[in-house]
């Protein structure tokens, strides 16, 4: 399956490239399904028809989708809420109270998660276009299979063994006394199984041959500056970007004076675009005079986008991480464009690297080569972060 992710930040215009992107797959014949998960979702509007959390569809191997959270959480994470609550209601706080608070903040937006890999597992689509969220909150989700792994290696399993082993002996003790019962094997067996289920999806995330990011970008200062950042963290996570969409640029035949100062300032931030981020090939979308909402007007954006393109294919083959071996030293290279060396923070223990990059942070297991080793010294080389990892630098 073909997994494209839309991001960029809020109000770029992203919800219609993922619609136009669509149609085009789906005229190619490809069974498309394109999947908001943003929650403020517009993707009905933008096909201007009612759409929910199962897949409808909107014309010929066309599907859309809009993501309901809490149906996720409740079928992933039901029994966990249920036993919060029970135990929130046993130290005295009423059931709707219970019920709000057994819901963590933030866990809606992770199932969301959830789902796409499910759409995935499942095998019934040839493409899945990822209506993300704005590229802050994408960014923050797409960290939590690594932060996941950190603390389900080094505490949860530990503790379910405990838990396990305990529970027939404590529970007839500590039931009478709490008020509530030790969690049984289904609860605690939920976490875990929820990050088997984003360590999946990491996998799918992380192979650049099928799953590739589309920023979409406005040609403004502020939203280029996010725009190169979020191609930055999106590196750090070994996520590939493949394409960059500049939306909305000032049509030439517009002559009236109103739009001059407008136009002169676009010109020079196209070229900061191109020049921000070379390599990537940058396809520029026209304002237009109309919303784009509605089949019509998608049509013509899509026209715009794509005209005879194939838009699964693989627009540029970024690597974000690779090891090279020179003699008895290896080399982690890890692509972090337009960043500068002292903001980036290094820090290993054992076989893992940290990584941490103003409010984002990778805790990167090393490769087999690699994890016997200690790092000896980092620099930056272009858009490359190069860390260098020797036997003699062995503790």
């Amino acid at each position: 399956m073909r997994v494209i992710l839309m991001t960029g930040k809020g109000g770029v215009g992203k919800t219609s490239m993922a619609a136009a992107t669509g149609l085009r797959c789906a005229e190619l014949g490809y069974k498309t399904l394109v999947l908001s998960t943003d929650p403020a979702h517009s993707l009905a509007d933008s096909f201007d028809q009612e759409m929910g959390h199962e897949p409808q569809q909107v014309r010929s191997h066309l599907w859309g989708a809009e993501l309901d959270p809490l149906k996720e959480l409740e079928g992933n994470w039901g029994a966990v809420k249920r036993y919060i609550s029970e135990v929130l209601q046993a130290r005295g706080l009423e059931g709707v109270q219970a019920e709000e608070l057994a819901i963590l903040p933030g866990m809606d937006e992770i199932f969301g998660l959830v789902r796409m890999k499910r759409h995935y597992d499942e095998g019934n689509f040839d493409v899945l276009i990822i209506d993300s969220a704005p590229t802050g909150t994408a960014l923050r989700l797409l960290s939590i299979p690594e932060v996941g792994g950190w603390y389900m290696r080094r505490f949860y399993k530990p503790l379910q063994g405990i838990s396990t082993a305990l529970r027939p002996v404590v529970e007839p003790i500590f039931k009478p006394i709490a008020g509530f019962s030790l969690p049984n094997q289904e609860v605690m067996d939920a976490p875990y199984d929820f990050y088997q289920e984003i360590e999946g999806l990491e996998q799918i995330l992380t192979d650049n041959n099928q799953t590739s990011v589309r920023l979409v970008t406005n040609p403004e200062k502020m939203v280029i500056k996010e725009s190169s950042r979020a191609h930055a963290y999106l590196s750090l996570y070994n996520v590939a970007t493949d394409l960059v969409v500049a939306n909305r640029i000032i049509p030439e035949e517009v002559s009236d004076p109103f739009f001059q100062r407008w136009k002169e300032n676009q010109r020079v931030y196209r070229q900061e675009i191109q020049e921000n981020f070379h390599p990537l090939p940058i396809k520029e979308v026209p304002l237009y005079s109309e919303e784009m909402c509605g089949l019509e007007a998608l049509e013509r954006l899509k026209e715009t986008l794509y005209a005879e393109e194939d838009p699964t294919r693989v627009y540029y083959n970024e690597e974000t991480i690779k090891v090279i071996q020179n003699n008895d030293e290896y080399s982690l290279e890890l692509y972090l464009p337009g960043i500068e060396k002292d903001k980036i923070q290094l820090n290993q223990t054992g076989d893992e690297l940290n990584i941490r990059i103003g409010n984002h942070r990778r805790n990167l297991v090393l490769p087999q080569a690699l994890a016997a080793l200690q790092s000896s010294g980092a620099k930056m080389e272009g858009d490359y972060l190069k860390i260098r990892f020797s036997e003699a630098a062995k503790v």
